[in-house]
């Protein structure tokens, strides 16, 4: 699929972008026609950046090529203050596939 190629392309330029902590290009197992681009910025100026981009223009460009229409989902997400605690008490041991307390 043309499209899914070229947003594969675009993905590593987007990386590179200011304030970009992810970006992600999934394509469904069940449906080759179902997409999915992931990304995370760090702050509201370096989307908005990002979303006036060259990068940003030639993706949806090829998307409006695309003959069902597509979604575009924006969503905020924060990290609110004291969470920390939550996120370091405990690890995922990978080899195992188990959560373990940290006991430190």
């Amino acid at each position: 699929m043309e499209l899914s190629q070229t947003i594969a392309s675009l993905s590593g330029y987007i990386r590179m972008e200011k304030g970009c902590r992810r970006c992600d290009f999934y394509q469904s197992t069940e449906d080759e026609n179902r997409l999915f681009l992931l990304e995370e910025w760090d702050t509201r100026k370096n989307l908005m950046a990002h979303l006036n981009s060259e990068h940003y223009k030639v993706l949806e460009g090829a998307m409006n090529l695309l003959k069902e229409p597509y979604k575009r989902m924006f969503y905020t997400v924060f990290e609110p203050a004291g969470m920390e605690i939550y996120m370091k008490s405990s690890t995922r041991d990978q080899t195992e596939g188990k959560v373990q307390e940290k006991t430190s």
